[in-house]
């Protein structure tokens, strides 16, 4: 069987998006201005087993909604970008994040794989934004929490009420609560 274009192209792409991606990593820093200081880079490999497959799955399953580097504007997604961390805050707004549809229902099925993907959005995409001591997604966390994907609510109305929480327990700044920069609250 031969493959279409299509079927060789798209993992050529996926490795010049990583690339592309992988050079704000290799510099410590996705979002530091030219001349500004670089704090110290991640060590990725405390977070996660393979960085660079974390970076892919999120590329192909999260990217296009929510940008490469996780900032989905003009897109009226919550933007991840230095942000998404604050939810590491409280164990409520943890498993938020592992609960939310597409993620409890990704076609990632390891959990490993699953948790490494979601430590790459918090730490990487997120960066500066989680708790000093957070603790990485595990494993187990991942699966227990896959369980009780949420399929009831009204997404944004609970993502409200998480981040009004976030500010007022975790002090996460008040911005937590737009869906994106800009947006009307």
């Amino acid at each position: 069987m031969s493959k279409t274009r299509f079927q060789v192209a798209k993992p050529l792409l996926a490795v010049a998006i990583v690339a592309a991606a992988g050079i704000g990593l290799a510099r410590g820093n996705l979002h530091a201005a030219p001349g500004e200081a670089h704090p110290a880079p991640l060590d990725l490999h405390a977070l996660m087993s393979d960085p660079d497959q974390a970076r892919i799955d999120y590329i192909e399953q999260c990217g296009g909604c929510h940008g490469v580097r996780g900032d989905t504007v003009p897109a009226h997604l919550p933007e991840l970008e230095g942000r998404v961390g604050w939810f590491m805050c409280t164990p409520e707004a943890r498993a938020y994040l592992i609960r939310l549809p597409n993620v409890a229902h990704s076609r990632i099925k390891d959990n490993a794989e699953l948790a490494d993907m979601m430590n790459y959005v918090v730490f990487v995409l997120g960066e500066g934004s989680a708790p000093a001591g957070t603790k990485p997604f595990t494993t187990e966390e991942v699966a227990h929490e896959r369980q009780f994907a949420l399929t009831n609510k009204n997404l944004t109305a609970e993502r409200l009420r998480l981040t009004t929480d976030l500010v007022r327990k975790c002090r996460a700044p008040e911005s937590i609560k737009q869906l994106y920069p800009g947006e009307k609250l």
